[in-house]
């Protein structure tokens, strides 16, 4: 029989999973270096004198810069290599990191955490899509849950900069991290391959197909009701993220009348591996479930959010310790079913040439929400709101989480019918 010549040719699955595992230490380089200049505040202090303010607007230079690039670093993703853009964005982050550990003033501190931010802006869009392009079906979810497991895993190791900083200096802590990434971008260089376009079985341009461009993305995003929904949930998602792991040590600090160092411990040692398990259980979860229905990568972040909203309001109620942080890890396992599977919720959404543009997007509205509401909960802290009726405001937004979902459900549902109708 004569062979098919537009049969595909075989694909290999290890070849997927090669790539997962080179993005997996991509992204912990990631949050790595742009974490861990919080946990070495008095060497940094000691040597580059500044205020509480000035010291805060480090982080904030960095959240502003990251949101207002990530739509435009997420189309350079759509619009060119992805490969090209990952190894850029981890050389220029890796190299600006190294500058970090030499800059004497603060003026100078400021300038490079606004370049890190610029820098690392272009990564995250352009790692998941090209992750999805290599899991189109079947392991997707688990695929992008493994790569942000990457990114929780170099979060934890961000009390290394203070570590080196009390042993070393700070700046030697910048300067051997930022050699690091610069060298893995080397590597990258030989190993990180873009999927082939024959191999891709949505999404691929004809010569006589429309061409990419920022102002018909945004167009083509934007008109999807369903991405509305989605961006009024991720931004929700944004503040209860950052509320909760923003002032859970102070929390165990104030309402357990624990020591700093306990309740540092208590907020990070127990949350971060159930995080990490919690990736990697949604995406595998969502992926089995799919092959037997269609929403499946919809309702596991929903039943997961069912599960963290009661468990952070009866956490802000409980006066046991041992209960608090048992309920504080329900709530880091199921919230993480949101993060595996948004990439894979926004293919299905939006038009596949645009889908590092939407996730920029979705990067870009989330963490101005989240800066704004840092701002603010420092403002109800310094009114002496209690953080108890904090945390019980953030499951009430869970709560609204929960529906928006359901009502992207509820418009994926018809969109089916509709093709099932025009197919008869």
């Amino acid at each position: 029989m004569k062979k098919n010549p537009k049969t595909p040719k075989p694909f290999f699955p290890n070849r997927a999973w090669f790539i997962v595992g080179l993005l997996f230490v991509a992204a912990a380089l990631n949050y790595l270096d742009r974490i861990m200049i919080v946990t070495m505040r008095e060497s940094i202090l000691a040597d580059i004198p500044m205020s509480e303010a000035q010291f805060a607007l480090l982080t904030s230079v960095f959240l502003w810069t990251y949101g207002l690039l990530s739509p435009f670093a997420g189309f350079m993703a759509d619009r060119f290599k992805k490969t090209n853009v990952i190894i850029c964005s981890l050389f220029v982050w890796s190299a600006v990191t190294w500058l970090t550990g030499h800059a004497r003033t603060y003026e100078e501190l400021l300038v490079t955490r606004a370049l890190m931010g610029v820098s690392e802006a272009f990564y995250i869009p352009a790692a998941l899509s090209l992750i999805v392009d290599y899991h189109r079906g079947p392991t997707q979810s688990l695929a992008v849950g493994i790569h942000l497991a990457g990114t929780t895993v170099g979060q934890s190791l961000g009390f290394l900069g203070g570590t080196i900083a009390e042993k070393v200096t700070w700046s030697y802590a910048f300067t051997i991290f930022g050699i690091i990434g610069i060298v893995y971008s080397v590597v990258l260089i030989f190993t990180l391959k873009e999927r082939e376009p024959e191999k891709i079985n949505v999404g691929i341009q004809s010569d006589d197909a429309p061409k990419i461009s920022f102002g018909d993305a945004m167009k083509n995003i934007f008109k999807e009701k369903s991405f509305i929904y989605l961006l009024f949930f991720w931004c929700l998602m944004g503040i209860v993220g950052w509320m909760i792991m923003a002032w859970l040590p102070t929390y165990y600090k104030e309402h357990f009348h624990l020591s700093q160092s306990n309740a540092g411990l208590y907020a990070t040692a127990y949350l971060y591996p159930a995080c990490i398990l919690g990736l990697i259980v949604g995406g595998f979860w969502a992926d089995r479930w799919l092959k037997t229905n269609s929403y499946a990568r919809i309702l596991v972040p929903m039943i997961g959010l069912c599960v963290a909203a009661p468990a952070i309001f009866i956490a802000s109620h409980t006066n046991l310790l041992v209960v608090a942080i048992a309920l504080f890890m329900v709530y880091a396992f199921t919230k993480m079913f949101v993060d595996s599977n948004l990439m894979p919720v926004l293919c299905i959404l939006i038009d596949t040439r645009y889908r590092a543009t939407g996730y920029g997007v979705l990067n870009m509205l989330a963490t101005s929400v989240a800066g704004v509401g840092i701002v603010v909960a420092g403002a109800l802290r310094d009114s002496q709101v209690n953080l108890g009726i904090m945390y019980q405001f953030a499951a009430l937004c869970i709560v609204f989480c929960i529906v928006f979902l359901w009502m992207i459900k509820q418009i994926l549902n018809k969109k089916y019918e509709n093709e099932r109708k025009s197919s008869t």
